[in-house]
C-alpha cells in the first residue's frame, strides 16, 4: 500500500512528529532523512515538521517511506516543485549518505500502482528494478542517490531505467522422471497433481518418500504469468527473492521442519508475515514426519486447505495472504499397525 507524506510548518523549533499510525521504523526515518538530506547538500530549515501519513487508519511499517518523507520535505521547502514531482510514486529507504537503498515488497506496491494509477512512473531503488519492472505497464526510475533525484526531477530529466527480465531459479533440479521403481507412489502423485488432491505417502524410512515429494513440481503444470507474479511478489514481501529480483521460474517448494510454529506455518507476527502455505502458494508444501508437527499447526492449516487463502487478524488490522497450494505429507508407519493385523485372526479381539 502507498502512503502520501505531507509537511506541515509549524514554529520555528527544530523538532517534529508523526502522525497516520507509524511504527517504529517509520518513526525512525525522521533520523535517516535528516541525515541523508544534510549529507546530500540540502539544509533543513529550523521549523516544527509533522509528518501525516495516509490513510490513517492503517498500520504503516517499513523503511520504503524514507523516500517520499524526503521528497515530501524538498517540496514544502521549495527545493522541488510540486509540478516536478506530480505523477510519480516513490519507494525507498534512504541511507545516511543519501544513497537509495532496497526495500522489500516492492512487486506488490508496483502491481498496485499499475492496477489504479496511470502516472509518469515509479522511483524505486535501483535494486528493486528488476523486481518491479516484472510488472510490465509502469515506468519506471532508478537513481543511485537522492541528490541524483534531485537534480533530475529539478531538470525534468528523470531517466528511465530498464529492468532485466531473467528468471529467478528457485528449485533444486529435482526430476520426477529420475525415480526408477515406485509405480504405486508415482501413481498416487500423478493423480494428485492431476486433480489438485492432498497425499499422504506411508513408508519406513529411507523408502523414497522426500525423494518422490521433493520432485512434484517437475510434474505440475508451468506457472502461468499471473501465477508467477502472485508467488514473486510473497517471497518478496517475505524478503527471500534473490538479488537479481528476478520472478520465480518453477513452482515453489516448501519443506518446513516439525518443529515450525503455528505462526511460521500460516504467518504471522505483530506486523503480519506470510507463512509456509503463503509461501507454497501455486506450489508444493511438503510435511515431512506429519505426526511430529504440533497439532494447533495442522488444525492451522484447515482454513488454508478449504479456502485457498489464510486471514490472519489483529486487534488493529486483519490480512489475507493467498495460499493455494498442493499438500503432500509423509509419515513412517505407526508402531501398533502390526499388533492390529495380528489382532484381527484372534476370535474376540
Amino acid at each position: 500500500m502507498m502512503c502520501v507524506s505531507k509537511w506541515t510548518s509549524h514554529s520555528a523549533c527544530p523538532t517534529g512528529s508523526s502522525s497516520g499510525f507509524p511504527r517504529a521504523r517509520v518513526k525512525e526515518s525522521r533520523q535517516r532523512v535528516s541525515a541523508a538530506l544534510i549529507n546530500s547538500g540540502f539544509e533543513i530549515p529550523p521549523r516544527r515538521v509533522t509528518i501525516s501519513l495516509s490513510p490513517g487508519d492503517v498500520r504503516k511499517a517499513g523503511t520504503g517511506f524514507d523516500l517520499p518523507i524526503a521528497i515530501g520535505l524538498l517540496v514544502a521547502n521549495g527545493v522541488l516543485s510540486p509540478e516536478s514531482v506530480d505523477g510519480l510514486a516513490f519507494l525507498g529507504e534512504l541511507g545516511l549518505d543519501g544513497s537509495i537503498r532496497g526495500v522489500r515488497g516492492v512487486l506488490s506496491v508496483a502491481r498496485r500502482l499499475a492496477s489504479h494509477q496511470d502516472g509518469r512512473g515509479f522511483v524505486v531503488p535501483p535494486a528493486n528494478v528488476n523486481e518491479a519492472g516484472l510488472v510490465r505497464s509502469l515506468v519506471l526510475h532508478a537513481p543511485a542517490t537522492l541528490r541524483d533525484l534531485v537534480d533530475s526531477l529539478d531538470r525534468g530529466a528523470l531517466s528511465r531505467a530498464e529492468a532485466l527480465t531473467a528468471a529467478a531459479r528457485n528449485d533444486d533440479g529435482a526430476d520426477f522422471a529420475d525415480v526408477v521403481g515406485q509405480e504405486s507412489a508415482k501413481r498416487a502423485l500423478e493423480i494428485a497433481a492431476a486433480g489438485g488432491h492432498a497425499c499422504l505417502l506411508v513408508g519406513p524410512p529411507g523408502a523414497g518418500k522426500t525423494m518422490l515429494a521433493r520432485r512434484m513440481p517437475s510434474i505440475l503444470p508451468a506457472l502461468t504469468e499471473e501465477e508467477a507474479l502472485e508467488a514473486t511478489a510473497i517471497h518478496s514481501v517475505a524478503g527471500l527473492l534473490p538479488a537479481s529480483g528476478g520472478c520465480l521460474a518453477t513452482r515453489p517448494f516448501r519443506a518446513p521442519h516439525h518443529s515450525i510454529s503455528s505462526a511460521g506455518l500460516v504467518g504471522g507476527g505483530s506486523v503480519p508475515r506470510p507463512g509456509e502455505v503463503s509461501l507454497a502458494h501455486h506450489g508444493v508444501l511438503f510435511l515431512d514426519e506429519l505426526l511430529e508437527f504440533p497439532r494447533g499447526a495442522l488444525e492451522s492449516l484447515r482454513q488454508p486447505l478449504e479456502d485457498g487463502r489464510v486471514v490472519i487478524a489483529r486487534a488493529a488490522l486483519s490480512v489475507a495472504f493467498p495460499a493455494r497450494f498442493s499438500l503432500i505429507a509423509a509419515m513412517n508407519p505407526c508402531g501398533c499397525v502390526p499388533l492390529q493385523r495380528q489382532l484381527e485372526g484372534v476370535p474376540g479381539s
